[in-house]
């Protein structure tokens, strides 16, 4: 998987991005159960720059974030399927329950979130905008969610 950065070696890829002058879009997430709602949130997410870095919880930060039970899908077949998108430039994997410190190493142009979220409630708000990057909120497609996929997977049980 190429597009699967490490993160120590993100400040050279970074460093070569800027160098050619391309806008840097970051978003962050479990993504887990990949559904047509990721699809398109990432698709919506790639228009507001030239090139996406996905910032991916760990199978850790998962846990600590969901609980027992999660993720269903391991870090490295998560990230191999964002690879997979054509929307999705990069992955890079990060332990932390919040993508705040990534993302001060990163320091996007555009960093977007679900709209279930607000500049007040998002908590890496404050670390984009301090370091020059503006936040882009975007709609969830109605009904999907993998919330709502596991649960519908355990009631045919």
């Amino acid at each position: 998987m190429s597009n699967l950065i490490e993160r120590k070696n993100l400040q050279k890829l970074l460093s070569s991005l800027r160098a050619e002058g391309k806008t840097i879009v970051t978003t962050n997430g479990c993504f887990d159960i990949l559904h047509v709602g990721h699809v398109r949130y990432l698709e919506a997410t790639k228009k507001f720059g030239d090139v996406l870095i996905v910032a991916l919880n760990s199978d850790k930060s998962v846990k600590s974030i969901k609980g027992e039970g999660r993720p269903i899908n391991n870090e490295l077949d998560r990230a191999e399927i964002l690879c997979a998108l054509k929307s999705v430039d990069y992955v890079v994997l990060f332990d932390e329950d919040s993508p705040a410190d990534l993302l001060a190493e990163i320091k996007p142009d555009v960093h977007t979130k679900g709209a279930d979220y607000t500049i007040e409630t998002l908590p890496e708000a404050k670390i984009i905008m301090e370091n020059g990057g503006r936040i882009e909120f975007i709609k969830f497609v109605e009904g999907k969610s993998t919330t709502s996929t596991i649960a519908k997977i355990n009631s045919q049980k």
